[in-house]
């Protein structure tokens, strides 16, 4: 009796002990995850259904009150008639480094008073297997956009008068090739003599870029000028656009938000940074030979082997696309995740992405949401390309055969050697033909530069997908390298159109070092690891990932191109911000009373545009209320420019 009584009691004292222990566990759970707000947003009619989480879609509180205003804030004169001459350009690279030598070449006319040509996209000629639909310019961006908005700033024409197209042709005029980053000062007193005593130049811009990011402080207005020609004049061709609207539309359709991720796998910029150790085969080949080239040609001064590793933990390579599928985890996106694939380039191909599409299987692309016909169609009709020059060897005839049969020496007759074995075409095709065979790459067919110009398609796509989607993650941002990519574009474009949509600016170095603590146990990390993950994605949505930003501009060398990060001359607040904000965010000036009162027309007056009964937007005194202050620096710098370089330039920081 006594031995069934102590059974009983060790029951209930155990029954008692667990449900104590549930009890603090489930309090401990609640209170750890206190950081993610879980409430319902109010309906939003473009899309549809009520977002879950604002942690995860936004908007960021802390740049609800940054908004787009490019306008000039002093007197800004409209280009003259008479002027220094013509400019014309020819523009190398791909989308990236295309976009940004514009914004630098319009900002470089209006610099030197010149009627600026429309440039030449040397990817996209004709002579690159193109469709004749189109001219250079015209295949990507709307040509009469781009000259009606910037009319008040620069005068743009379609092409060289006829008496001057002759002499071009002679090659009568200067040429120059800017180096990456030129100072203003090399414009005025290096190009501007030229361009007045021949009233024509050429520039050739190949590295992304030909005037320096980050301009002296009497400049601002150059800057402006550059988000100006960025943000509304370099508007993609209806057809571009009307597709990209489409895919945007049907991400969105079963009433979900989506994120568009860019993986940053270019082989361009792992050779330049040595992460040639993070693939494996040929992929590694590949990239170690574009790191030679680009040592032979002095583009790179270090080493042909390093250590990839090493890198990696310096945050100069990129996160890898299964890197990302558990970060978006930590920070517990569900696993039904709408994310599209931008980017035309993806290095490894498919065999990289297969984690990131096992954690997330809603990963799709421009080619699973569009039909051939849809994606060809922008392209036009093309002419036929020639067959391929790779053939088979012929059969050798009887006459041949008899004749080696006769001079294959004593007999008995050797046993003849087995069958080779069958041609394959891709075996003397490609990057694998002359990887395998030869240490030359060999010149680009037609197809492969037609191939490249379809490639500026594909990006202009997914630039407008990406800028359009309601979250944005980078794989590789700030390279370090000096030319612009492509996520720090997409990045710039949504902090100066919605500060305050979810755009993650990752500290890979951070992030590194914490994947380096659980590569062991990667797929279920441990709790700590999942809140240090969050907390360091976390403080690069708001201010602080903008001072960083801030901080690279003018630290790293070279500086990041100013388009991804257009800040403070291109933006301003709606209301004064408070604490750190203003500390961090005091460089942003306080919007005009018409934008405060006003937010509904925000986004179309403060780039220009027109907005119901309202005079068209430039910086106009109707806008910003009141005359505007003597001019002092930044607006008279084209027209000094036209009686030559002022004590002031001539003040500046020479060309390195």
């Amino acid at each position: 009796m006594f031995h069934t009584s102590k059974i009983k009691l060790a029951t209930f004292v155990g029954i008692i002990l667990s449900v104590a222990s549930l009890i603090v566990h489930l309090y401990l759970a609640n209170s750890s995850s206190r950081e993610l707000i879980y409430y319902r947003l109010p309906v939003d009619n473009l899309y549809g259904p009520r977002f879950k989480f604002k942690a995860l879609w936004g908007p960021v509180g802390s740049l609800v009150s940054l908004q787009p205003y490019a306008n000039p804030r002093k007197v800004y004169p409209a280009p003259s008639e008479s002027n220094n001459g013509y400019i014309y350009a020819k523009i190398y690279g791909g989308f990236e480094r295309i976009r940004s030598s514009i914004c630098d070449l319009v900002t470089v006319a209006r610099l030197l008073n010149a009627t600026l040509v429309i440039p030449e996209i040397q990817a996209s000629l004709q002579s690159k297997g193109i469709s004749s639909k189109f001219k250079s310019f015209s295949y990507l961006y709307n040509e009469a956009q781009f000259i009606e908005a910037l009319t008040k700033d620069v005068t743009i024409i379609g092409s060289l008068p006829r008496s001057l197209k002759e002499a071009r042709k002679k090659n009568i005029f200067p040429v120059v090739s800017p180096k990456y980053s030129a100072s203003p000062s090399f414009y005025l007193d290096e190009v501007l003599p030229k361009l007045k005593g021949s009233k024509v130049i050429g520039l050739v811009i190949a590295d992304g870029g030909c005037l320096q990011s980050v301009l002296p402080p009497t400049m601002v207005e150059y800057q402006r000028l550059r988000c100006k020609v960025a943000f509304m004049a370099l508007d993609f061709r209806p057809e571009i656009k009307a597709l990209g609207t489409q895919i945007v539309e049907r991400l969105r359709a079963s009433g979900k938000p989506y994120l568009a991720y860019h993986p940053g796998l270019v082989k361009e910029t792992l050779a330049f940074h040595g992460c040639a150790e993070l693939f494996q085969d040929l992929h590694t080949e590949l990239i170690q030979h574009r790191r030679k080239q680009m040592i032979k040609k002095g583009i790179l001064h270090e080493e042909l082997s390093v250590d990839s590793f090493i890198r990696k933990r310096n945050g100069s390579c990129p996160l890898m696309p299964e890197e990302v599928g558990l970060l978006l985890r930590a920070v517990e996106y569900p696993p039904d995740t709408i994310i599209y694939l931008a980017g035309s380039e993806t290095f490894g191909g498919q065999r990289v992405l297969l984690p990131l599409r096992a954690m997330y299987g809603n990963t799709v692309d421009r080619s699973s949401l569009c039909g051939k016909t849809e994606l060809s169609s922008l392209a036009g009709p093309e002419s036929p390309l020639p067959p391929s020059t790779v053939q088979p060897p012929p059969p050798k005839t009887k006459e041949e055969l008899q004749e080696e049969w006769k001079k294959a020496g004593p007999r008995p007759r050797p046993l003849p050697p087995p069958p080779g074995r069958p041609f394959y075409r891709h075996e003397k095709e490609g990057w694998y033909g002359w990887l395998a065979e030869a240490e030359v790459e060999p010149d680009p067919t037609t197809m492969d530069l037609r191939m490249n110009a379809h490639r500026l398609l594909w990006d202009a796509l997914d630039y407008h997908v990406s800028v359009e989607a309601d979250a944005f993650f980078p794989g590789f941002n700030d390279d370090g390298s000096r030319w612009p990519d492509f996520s720090s574009l997409v990045m710039g474009h949504r902090l100066h159109k919605s500060a305050s949509k979810i755009t993650y600016r990752p500290d890979r170095r951070r992030l590194a070092e914490l994947f380096g603590t659980t590569s062991s146990n990667r797929y279920h990390p441990s709790r700590n690891w999942t809140l240090a993950m969050r907390e360091s994605l976390k403080k690069g949505l708001g201010v602080e990932g903008l001072a960083a930003a801030a901080d690279r501009m003018t630290e790293q060398q070279p500086p990041p191109s100013f388009l991804s990060h257009p800040l403070p001359g291109c933006s301003c607040r709606t209301s004064p911000a408070a604490g750190d904000q203003e500390v961090l965010l005091g460089g942003v000036e306080i919007c005009p009373e018409w934008m405060r009162s006003s937010p509904v027309s925000v986004s179309l007056r403060a780039t220009g545009g027109k907005d119901d009964g309202s005079e068209e937007g430039g910086g106009g005194e109707d806008e910003v209320g009141g005359e505007f202050p003597p001019e002092t620096d930044g607006g008279s710098k084209a027209d000094a420019a036209a009686a030559g370089p002022s004590e002031q330039d001539a003040e500046m920081d020479p060309d390195d």
